[in-house]
């Protein structure tokens, strides 16, 4: 059996030594200098591989059914033993799951390894350009070459990260040979408010609670460090909530973050801390007042709104209102949302229902996950189930 890998990332990686297992001929096709740039760039560079709570909500796309089948079928705990065996030592950071040396570059070595020790042969430099469908499987052209092929796994992952190569390219491969395309759109990305104020702000860093509320609606909270920008905010609780945020404003609804500023009070207890502080510091401008308590450029905004009370300026600071213009581009995103459209695809195979022996894995599907080791669980999940299924082997 001769299976084509497009895209050498994380989805592709472990495809291609769930393919070659058993004896099959693979290829892998990288357009970079060299596989798994991608993955480098997870975790901040420390790779976190998965995480232990897999609710569902964790993830998100047009079919939540179709996730669940796949990370029921390959899950967090076979990832986690997978890594092992490959020598992988690892630790849990409330759930987070990273390498004991907390080295994206240890993981990337260990799985270029197994690839050449399970015979797999990796071509990079190599940018595809079509596939063909053949009598008896497909021809994968590049710029330079062709490669016959039984099989074909597409793995190139989506326009999301500034790390070169990331494109839409294996999606509009997809597309030219039937399938349906989800616009691919930013996600896990920072937001751009409405208004001038944030250059105020800028480079502040406070724990907090984002709110998303989409046409008045709660949506999601998150917990987390907020980073302010010239622009709007960032961070880990921004890009949880970005994901929902980014699809409303292509759908053209109004959105809109609150900041929980204070979060170790209730609103009534800051009011009443405040009118104490208040009480106490008799003759003091508000901008004086809050020194101590907020960081200077924090200061300088909340001030700024020249309130008068405190339940004014606690209600301020429990739920400071950031209108949401835009997000930042896919450049800046860490992955995108949208992709081929789930019901073209087996779940259980990650087989296409549309062109026998063409398979998927990783970000080109219409699915992602939050923060914290979702988006590289998928890529195992999917990668291991379409590597095992190309092989003619049943999935787990």
């Amino acid at each position: 059996m001769d299976i084509c890998i497009v895209g050498g990332g994380p989805a592709g990686l472990m495809a291609a030594l769930w393919a070659a297992e058993e004896g099959s001929s693979v290829t892998l096709l990288e357009r970079n200098d060299k596989p798994g740039k991608k993955l480098l760039a997870t975790g901040n560079g420390k790779c976190n591989i998965t995480n232990t709570d897999q609710d569902i909500r964790h993830y998100h796309g047009g079919d939540l059914l179709f996730a669940e089948v796949v990370l029921q079928r390959f899950t967090a705990r076979q990832t986690i033993r997978f890594f092992t065996e490959l020598g992988v030592f690892t630790k849990n950071k409330n759930g987070w799951i990273y390498p004991y040396c907390e080295q994206a570059q240890a993981v990337l070595k260990l799985l270029e390894r197994e690839t050449r020790r399970r015979g797999v042969r990796i071509k990079t430099r190599e940018h595809v350009t079509e596939i063909d469908g053949a009598r008896d499987g497909f021809i994968v052209r590049t710029e330079g070459w062709q490669y016959p092929a039984d099989r074909v796994i597409l793995c190139g992952g989506g326009p999301a990260s500034a790390v070169q190569g990331s494109s839409a390219d294996t999606m509009e491969l997809a597309a030219r040979l039937g399938h349906s395309i989800i616009p691919p759109l930013p996600a896990l990305v920072p937001l751009r408010g409405k208004g001038n104020v944030y250059s105020q702000w800028a480079g502040v860093r406070m724990d907090g609670v984002v709110t998303l509320y989409i046409e008045d609606k709660e949506i999601r909270r998150e917990t987390g460090e907020i980073q302010f920008t010239e622009y709007g905010v960032s961070g880990i609780p921004v890009f949880q909530v970005s994901i929902e945020a980014v699809r409303a404003i292509h759908r053209g609804c109004h959105v809109l973050l609150t900041l929980d500023l204070m979060p170790e009070f209730t609103e009534e207890e800051l009011t009443a801390f405040l009118a104490v502080r208040q009480n106490r510091h008799r003759g003091l401008t508000a901008q004086e007042s809050f020194v101590g308590l907020l960081p200077d450029k924090m200061i300088r905004v909340i001030a700024g709104e020249n309130l008068q009370t405190p339940e004014e300026y606690a209600k301020l600071l429990k739920a400071y209102s950031v209108p949401v213009r835009s997000a930042h581009s896919l450049e800046r995103a860490q992955v995108c949302s949208g992709g081929v459209k789930l019901s073209e695809v087996d779940p259980t195979t990650m087989e296409s229902r549309l062109v026998p022996g063409l398979f998927f894995a990783g970000e080109i599907l219409d699915i992602c996950g939050d923060c914290g080791g979702y988006n590289l669980q998928w890529a195992w999940s999917t990668g291991a189930l379409a590597g095992k299924a190309a092989s003619g082997r049943s999935s787990t």
